[in-house]
């Protein structure tokens, strides 16, 4: 495997734990804190979308790299 596809395939790995982690603040947030954090709802919500793009954008990185490795 090319050092390339192993520094995306980290990468994707990266953005994956950051994303499960930041979905798990926004499940927190909804099961425990709201009503009363409404107000955190907004910023919490578009950091787990910021995260879980972040995520499909390395991944979709490594697919078309393993594409043309193939």
């Amino acid at each position: 495997m090319s050092e390339e596809l192993k520094k995306l395939e980290k990468q994707v790995k990266k953005t994956k734990r950051l994303a499960s982690e930041q979905a798990m603040e926004l499940h927190d947030l909804i099961e425990d804190r709201l009503p009363d954090a409404y107000g955190e709802l907004l910023g919490i919500a578009q950091a787990t979308y910021d995260a879980c793009k972040a995520w499909d954008e390395a991944n979709q990185k490594l697919i078309a790299a393993q594409s043309d490795a193939a």
